[in-house]
């Protein structure tokens, strides 16, 4: 199978490519201003195409002879993202989406998170409804691409389907290096007030994407572990296996304080913004999800169910 996979050199992309590089498929790997952290393996049966999204008239060519596409790009280490995330969370979707229609692609595989349904509880769990209504611009926009590419393929030869991944832990997730950089120096922080996530072990989504690939599959999987916990939890365990004091408590106003001052310096000092208001606004949001129909018709067990066993991945 020919499988291009856009985002390649990103933060979710680079793991996924490295991965997809040890099957049978052969991979054509599109990067913008990125290159790949990794050496390529001698013989390995990949091409490597620098292009950009914004130039449409360079698609057709990108997209020529594909069978399924992996969509994993994004931007996000950027200051004020509501100024530019319509264009790189959704018209950059939509492009791609009508060139591999016009290159008649099989399958489009859309990667996006559970942030997409927000304020869900245990009680209430994501259950991947389009019906949605999310405040932050990074979730809000990334459920625009998503109702793009059902729609674009309604009645047409391309299988759509949507991965929303629960929070993705594992070696080399810049979040997850964030945070134990912020541990040792003593300077990690949460807000007080309980917050749900849902996790997903790296190795675990990566298995669910090669699935996604292979199998007759369509529509919208939530895809997360076995074991919902609060935010908290999860820092402080993460503290714990790394031998770090756990993360101070502090009211919710000094991180959009630290998140305005964050992006301001990033203004002026063209630096990435390592934290923003909208990623507060959006990690403050409770994200449950209900994974049944991933277990279904996805992958009845993960390698890592919970994060017990999936700690052993740090």
């Amino acid at each position: 199978m020919n499988i291009l996979i856009v985002g390649a050199a990103g933060n979710l992309g680079s793991p996924v490519t490295k991965f997809l590089m040890s099957g049978p498929h052969r991979l054509r790997l599109l990067t913008h201003k990125r290159t790949l952290p990794f050496d390529m393996s001698e013989g390995a049966n990949v091409e490597i195409v620098h292009g950009d999204l914004a130039d449409r008239a360079s698609l057709p060519d990108i997209c020529a002879g594909i069978n399924c596409i992996v969509y994993v790009a994004g931007v996000f280490f950027r200051p004020y993202p509501e100024r530019f995330l319509r264009l790189t969370n959704t018209v950059y979707a939509e492009t791609i989406v009508d060139a591999a229609l016009a290159a008649r692609v099989q399958k489009f595989i859309l990667v996006s998170f559970s942030h997409v349904e927000e304020h869900t509880t245990p009680d209430t769990p994501a259950r991947g409804l389009l019906n949605v209504h999310p405040k932050s611009s990074h979730a809000r926009t990334r459920l625009e691409a998503e109702k793009y590419l059902f729609r674009a393929c309604q009645g047409r030869g391309m299988t759509p389907i949507v991965l929303r991944a629960g929070v993705i832990y594992g070696r080399n997730v810049k979040l997850l290096e964030a945070a134990h950089w912020l541990m040792k120096k003593r300077l990690m922080a949460i807000w007080r007030k309980p917050t749900w996530i849902h996790l997903l072990a790296l190795p675990d989504f990566l298995n669910d994407v090669e699935i996604s690939i292979e199998k007759d599959l369509s529509g919208i999987y939530t895809i997360c572990d076995d074991q919902h916990l609060l935010l908290q939890e999860f820092l402080d365990r993460l503290a714990v296996h790394w031998g770090c004091p756990k993360p101070w408590r502090l009211p919710a106003f000094s991180f959009y304080a630290a998140a305005f001052v964050c992006e301001t310096f990033a203004t002026i000092f063209r630096t990435p913004a390592s934290l923003t208001r909208d990623m507060i606004r959006m990690g403050m949001t409770s994200v449950v999800a209900a994974t049944s129909r991933m277990k279904r018709e996805l992958v009845p067990r993960l390698v890592f169910p919970t994060l017990v066993e999936g700690l052993t991945t740090l």
